[in-house]
């Protein structure tokens, strides 16, 4: 027995270990680099000298890097809840058909998903940012004259906010669909024997029962929307009114060669990140134990 026990030991760390390895290489190894560079003032090319905790002085007195701080929390006031009681009204709305007319809805609000960001921005610039686009109509009847829309800063996240949603809101079509496909059918029947309406089996049945998905999107979406960059760098007006954590970081570390300061507005990112997903998360059990 313990023979079978020790070779069912090694089997299993030797299952393992390839992930181990590649885990370490490609997640632990950069972290703890980065960690070690926040406290130098290191370039992209040298290692740089220790300078201790001054890099995180400069940080909590950086304006803009408050800005971007500010940008980031109203790009994801646009964004989280939003697409979640988007992607969850689309998600019942899906539930109620079958076959195949099931599948092609489907796939027209998931295909989206799928498209690198390049290819959405490129949509959307050619949406909304020319003169012959197919929106110009439109902006030329709201403001009286033709605009460039992400060349003006106050437009920039609340557009790329939209584009955002329609970009991501079939994964979390799909996390929905999922869960309403677990509530048990003959709840819905009990009920309608009781002359229960739709509004009552939703408030009764369907929010309850679908909560724990409902709180998982939402962390989910919180988190990638922190971690915002791609859409808003490349559509962004290149102000500080736009401009959103990551690519702050990214224009410290990566245009100005300040690869340390770079490295500590990334650590100081991931632990609002983390703070504020823990404390969502939390939150949201809590309510769902009520």
């Amino acid at each position: 027995m313990k023979r079978d026990e020790r070779y069912e030991d090694r089997a299993a760390w030797l299952l393992i270990l390839p992930f181990i390895i590649v885990y370490a290489v490609i997640f632990v190894y950069p972290t703890y680099r980065m960690v070690a560079a926040s406290f130098t003032d290191a370039s992209l090319t040298l290692p740089g000298r220790w300078i201790g905790l001054e890099n995180f002085r400069d940080l909590f007195g950086d304006r803009k890097f408050k800005s971007a701080v500010v940008n980031t929390g109203f790009f994801v006031l646009l964004t989280v809840i939003p697409s979640t009681l988007l992607g969850l009204l689309i998600a019942m709305m899906v539930e109620r058909l079958r076959g195949v007319a099931q599948s092609v809805v489907l796939a027209f609000f998931f295909l989206p998903y799928v498209l690198p960001a390049s290819v959405v921005a490129n949509m959307w610039w050619a949406i909304f940012d020319h003169d012959n686009s197919a929106l110009a109509p439109l902006w030329d009847w709201i403001v009286g004259r033709p605009i460039s829309v992400f060349r003006v800063p106050a437009w920039v996240l609340p557009v790329v906010a939209v584009l955002t949603i329609w970009w991501t809101v079939g994964f979390n079509v799909l996390l929905f669909l999922a869960g309403l496909r677990n509530i048990p059918h003959e709840l819905y029947e009990a009920a309608a024997l009781d002359s229960a309406g739709r509004w009552v089996q939703f408030r009764s049945i369907t929010w309850p029962l679908i909560w724990p998905v409902t709180a998982l999107v939402l962390t989910i979406q919180l988190i990638l929307q922190l971690k915002v960059f791609d859409q808003v760098y490349l559509l962004s007006s290149g102000s500080r009114a736009d401009t959103v954590v990551v690519q702050y970081l990214y224009i410290m570390a990566f245009q100005q060669n300040r690869s340390g300061y770079g490295s500590a507005i990334a650590l100081g990112l991931f632990v609002i990140v983390m703070a504020i997903s823990v404390l969502q998360y939390q939150l949201l059990r809590a309510r769902g134990r009520r």
